[in-house]
């Protein structure tokens, strides 16, 4: 009963959170554009925050910006995304346009000196991915802050998670993630190849950077991906499985489904390690001399990509005891260890950092752009480096299944 009481309050303040007292010089951002994912990304976090006010938001459609001003509690409403730019009182831009958007305006904000939180993927291609995270700008003193919202890492139970992770030691990982058929229209801008869609742009994003985490590098290759064609653009797909060869020989798939059923909803991560030799006193056992034991461990998180609503960590370890040196595969002796475990704050991994257990992903990454922008250090972060990684990801998923990747920004060379 306790544990149902605690899920529906984490849940309730996680959608309905009180408003923080402000700072006395907080940061202010604006929105580019008038986007459904902003009030969950950044919005509602922003409420808990005390030194972010979300000030202005500025749409296509001038009438679309007021009526979402006027709902979500926003102070103003710019008359076009470059005038958000151009306004000294904005501090920092949050960027939830159409991917295909995503590189000029990061470019445009970056230029006008905003720090830039982008939303996930972060551009339509490692050739934008490159040409934006490793422009100029940002190694210029005073730098602006640019961290694309991969915010699954930035909860604590991805750092529980990676904490039994050794990228090395992994030889086989796998990623799902799967969207409800009825969730998006039929011509939703995730089906529409000019604005960067796909299903690989939208979900592989999150499978495609888990995996570079889990191995600790990109892929190799991409020796398979198949595809089924969104019926309103062909050249975008609804839904992929993908096979990846890292470095060392591990095997990395992903999945992912805009359309798919609903017995397919949870989004999980399985990762295996090879057998490794691990010290006796480590698992609490007396062995022989001549003797060693080995481990091989699974494991599966279940919900990475919401784990405020609930997640699941579960390690299982097989343990064997076997001749110093035998790779026959004979054991003398055979048993598993396995637990479950869970974590909604830091403190629940022994890390000293703020948080509560109704913060969400966006709530626990707008926490780290915050100390970024300040100066503080980021003990959790996505650096341009894992961008770039998860766009070559997407690419070369996209190569392997013979579609187009998305359309390369004709400003990449920087003519802004």
């Amino acid at each position: 009963m306790a544990s149902l009481f605690g899920l529906a309050r984490r849940n309730w303040l996680a959608f309905n959170p009180s408003e923080a007292p402000k700072s006395a010089g907080p940061l202010r951002f604006g929105i580019l554009g008038a986007a459904d994912i902003a009030p969950m990304a950044l919005i509602l976090p922003a409420k808990t925050h005390p030194d972010v006010v979300v000030q202005t938001v500025a749409a296509r459609d001038p009438k679309k910006a007021k009526a979402y001003a006027q709902k979500h509690g926003i102070q103003e409403v710019s008359s076009s995304y470059q005038d958000l730019l151009d306004n000294p009182n904005i501090d920092c831009v949050y960027i939830p346009l159409p991917n295909g958007l995503h590189f000029e305006w990061a470019l445009r904000a970056l230029k006008a000196g905003k720090h830039v939180l982008l939303e996930k993927p972060s551009v339509d291609n490692v050739t934008e991915a490159e040409a934006l995270f490793k422009n100029p700008i940002l190694n210029s003193p005073k730098a602006p802050v640019l961290l694309e919202a991969a915010h699954y890492a930035f909860h604590p139970a991805w750092t529980a998670f990676m904490s039994y992770v050794s990228p090395t030691d992994v030889s086989s990982a796998k990623a799902v993630l799967w969207v409800p058929k009825w969730k998006f229209a039929t011509d939703d801008i995730r089906y529409q190849y000019d604005l960067g869609g796909g299903a690989l742009m939208d979900l592989g994003a999150y499978t495609a950077s888990a995996l570079t985490r889990v191995f600790g590098a990109v892929a190799e290759e991409c020796e398979e991906c198949l595809t089924q064609a969104a019926s309103y653009d062909s050249r975008c797909d609804q839904l992929f499985k993908a096979r990846y060869k890292f470095p060392g020989g591990g095997r990395g798939e992903m999945e992912g489904d805009l359309k798919a059923p609903l017995d397919r909803m949870s989004p999980n991560i399985y990762v295996e390690h090879i057998p490794i030799v691990v010290y006796s006193a480590e698992v609490g056992i007396q062995v022989p001399k001549d003797q060693e034991v080995v481990r091989i461990r699974k494991i599966k998180f279940s919900n990475f990509v919401m784990p405020t609503i609930f997640h699941s960590i579960q390690i299982d370890d097989e343990f064997l005891t076997r001749k110093i040196g035998d790779k026959s595969g004979t054991a003398i002796k055979k048993w598993t260890n396995s637990k479950t475990i869970k974590a909604y704050t830091f403190k629940e991994v022994d890390i000293n950092q703020p948080g509560e257990p109704s913060w969400t992903t966006y709530r626990y990454q707008l926490e780290e752009f915050v100390n970024k922008v300040r100066g503080r250090e980021a003990r959790q972060w996505v650096g341009g480096a894992d961008s770039i990684n998860t766009a070559k990801m997407i690419d070369m998923a996209y190569v392997a299944a013979k579609l187009p990747l998305r359309p390369t920004s004709k400003l990449v060379d920087g003519s802004i």
